[in-house]
């Protein structure tokens, strides 16, 4: 029989480590307790419920679920929390939904989509929040690539924030009423709190042309080039806001331009002169604007040989160490004894012809 530890004290204000070790629910609601301390709930290594709800947490330590292997789902609304320590998620790689419903959030640190990858729903609604960093968009949108598994969907809860009416929420809204979207949002009606001139203007109602995610678009997407030529690579970008275009794969010796012909386009190169085989491999383009970004790839192969100049070792060098000197012509010929006593033949065959030739004109 599953073991399940509900408590509900105003008075408590520690959380109890008397539960059974076996505990796989745990609830502690309404209680006055106001900080989660470190390794609050090792001794449950077999805990996949744990509701801390309506309480007055403000602090979590970041080690405070160690051992938590096996949780799947973590509560916390309703609580006075302005800050949440993702890294903790770390210690609960099964949990699948975590809220944060009606607490103090202001923001959100763009390192926390590190650690929200397996997280299926997440409620972050009536808090604070005014804007979501560009990299928790890529998560729950991601860029299309292929033999990737397959999309998780996410549920989301966004409403009862006072959000900036901007591209970041525009695109996932409008994205997230698409069929097979990866992502579902639990109220729909979500509304701008800023700028002043669309306060409670629904985000349905903005202009979704001035938000547009980028793509990008290489001019080739494999490339071979002779070593020693020089090679030009190009990727154009479009979206709204019009998207910067950033490569890897790039060095200080490389030159990258780049230039927008109108709004909404833009296109950027990188020049590779006199490549080496070290210029070979992927180079990424990556366009980024504030709805979000998209990459591409191009494959640069390098062919051709340098001839390797051969290499001897000076003759006059035996008691020392000397560089080889490097020749790119071949050797002479190699003088033997049989040679030179031929030479040696023909030489004085020459010159008793020629005191010949000098008796005759006496």
């Amino acid at each position: 029989m599953l073991q399940f530890v509900s408590c509900r004290d105003r008075r408590m204000s520690v959380i109890p480590s008397d539960a059974p070790a076996d505990t796989v629910k745990f609830r502690l609601e309404k209680t006055a307790i106001s900080r989660v301390p470190r390794a609050a709930f090792f001794y449950l290594s077999e805990l996949q419920y744990l509701w801390l709800t309506y309480n007055t947490i403000n602090a979590i330590h970041p080690s405070s679920f160690v051992n938590l292997k096996v949780l799947r789902e973590l509560r916390l609304d309703g609580n006075l929390l302005s800050a949440f320590p993702w890294e903790a998620l770390r210690d609960m790689p099964r949990l699948r939904s975590l809220s944060l419903h009606n607490n103090r959030l202001s923001s959100l640190p763009a390192q926390s989509s590190l650690f929200l990858p397996h997280v299926t729903y997440l409620d972050l609604s009536s808090n604070r929040l005014t804007t979501l960093p560009s990299e928790l968009l890529d998560l729950w949108l991601p860029l299309p690539r292929q033999s990737e598994e397959p999309t998780l969907r996410r549920v989301l809860g966004l409403h009862d924030n006072p959000w900036l009416c901007d591209c970041q929420i525009s695109v996932l809204t409008t994205l997230s009423k698409f069929p097979g979207s990866p992502v579902f949002l639990t109220d729909q009606l979500l509304s701008c709190s800023m700028p002043d001139k669309q306060l409670g203007v629904s985000f349905s109602q903005t202009d979704p042309s001035q938000c547009m995610r980028p793509s990008v678009q290489p001019l080739a997407t494999k490339v071979t080039s002779p070593l020693g030529s020089n090679v030009i690579l190009r990727c154009d970008g479009t979206g709204h806001p019009t998207p910067t275009i950033t490569w890897t794969k790039v060095s200080v010796y490389n030159t990258v331009m780049q230039e927008s012909p109108r709004v909404g386009s833009r296109w950027s190169i990188i020049s590779l002169n006199g490549i080496s085989y070290k210029d070979a491999g992927e180079y990424r383009c990556q366009a980024q604007n504030m709805a979000g970004k998209a990459e591409a790839y191009i494959r640069l192969k390098v062919v051709g040989f340098f001839a390797a100049p051969q290499t001897i070792k000076n003759p006059f060098a035996q008691n020392t160490k000397q560089t080889p000197a490097i020749i790119s012509i071949s050797n002479p010929p190699k003088k033997t004894e049989k040679t030179e006593k031929a030479n040696s033949v023909t030489f004085k065959k020459r010159l008793l012809l020629k005191k010949s030739k000098i008796g005759d004109k006496d």
